[in-house]
């Protein structure tokens, strides 16, 4: 891979909806980085779009993208369901890849997009674009520091109206466990790595996708972690992480605190010892994106912030919360 401390990545977009909109307003803000080409599934799409955001070239299809020689990397922001399919186009054609969360449906369709990458040389990464922000840096240096002492138990919540119709349609990949639930689940594993045992219940809709999830990680040594996520109401979306001594409080919503706040003693009164807030252009997006810029000039195929190996174990635990609760798709091939 051809690498420089100074060279211009060059972004393509695939999918033109509104995360996608979001990633190349961000991508502007983005020192190094090139928004050169986009893709979608029809030519009127794709130049609306690119007339939009001022991008020279539009291709009529993903596979266009994935062979385009004048993109370094793909963003994939299409729909879950099609993550493994568009991803794994774009590596085979010779395009590394930032892949929207959740990284794939299954697990099984993530071990086949990171063999892939790896076998080819290319970068892979899950776009868990929570996971670059100032405020989760601080709250990472802090557990790392030993700020709370061993971490006994997480609390971690996401919750949203949203009247979406993909969401209520299980042959699009509906549910809140994968569109919310996926940023709490991600959480735990960013604080206390791979559960050894889940418990998970739902609430169905009519149409066999979950409405809202609860879901119970626990950790060797006795850690827990008390997870929601819900698409009928708005809920508080807050997270604390509870150490032996003292505690991290993000306020919501939890996948983009507005405030960190280090807590010592017992005292729920106690005033913080520390509150680190952050006010910044765009929407947080643009963090991924340095991280992949970073890592395509070195050289890099992954990023150890969010490395592959935890992207699978994460997919793995959202398989086994949908198993508990029946979340099934039909156009999925077999799980495990």
């Amino acid at each position: 891979m051809h690498q420089s401390s100074e060279r211009t990545i060059r972004w393509g977009i695939a999918g033109t909806g509104w995360i996608a909109e979001q990633f190349a307003t961000n991508l502007a803000l983005v020192p190094g980085a090139e928004l050169r080409a986009v893709g979608s599934r029809t030519r009127d799409a794709a130049d609306a779009f690119a007339d939009r955001f001022g991008i020279p070239v539009r291709h009529a299809g993903y596979r266009a993208l994935a062979e385009d020689e004048d993109v370094d990397v793909v963003y994939v922001a299409v729909p879950h369901p099609w993550h493994h399919e568009v991803a794994l186009a774009a590596l085979r054609g010779g395009r590394n890849v930032l892949c929207e969360k959740p990284l794939t449906i299954n697990a099984d369709e993530a071990r086949e997009l990171i063999s892939e990458a790896r076998h080819s040389g290319l970068f892979l990464m899950e776009a868990m674009w929570s996971r670059f922000l100032p405020s989760m840096v601080r709250v990472r240096r802090l557990l790392d520091a030993g700020a709370i002492g061993e971490v006994r138990s997480i609390r971690a919540d996401l919750g949203m109206k949203l009247d979406s119709p993909r969401l209520r349609r299980p042959e699009l990949g509906g549910g809140a466990l994968l569109d919310l639930g996926v940023y709490p689940v991600s959480f735990a594993s960013f604080v206390l790595g791979r559960p050894d045992r889940i418990t998970a219940v739902a609430t169905m809709t009519e149409a066999g996708v979950d409405a809202q999830t609860s879901v119970v990680l626990e950790y060797p040594g006795g850690a827990q972690a008390l997870l929601g996520c819900t698409m009928e109401v708005d809920g508080s979306s807050s997270a604390i992480i509870a150490g032996t001594e003292g505690r991290l409080e993000l306020d919501g919503p939890m996948h983009d605190p507005s405030s960190v706040r280090l807590v010592r003693g017992g005292d729920p009164e106690a005033a913080p010892i520390e509150e680190f807030r952050l006010s910044e252009p765009g929407r947080g997006y643009r963090h991924e994106a340095i991280e992949v810029v970073r890592c395509l000039r070195a050289g890099l195929t992954e990023s150890a912030t969010m490395p592959l190996d935890e992207s699978i174990s994460i997919m793995e635990t959202l398989d086994e919360i949908r198993r508990q609760i029946g979340l099934r798709y039909a156009f999925e091939r077999p799980i495990g």
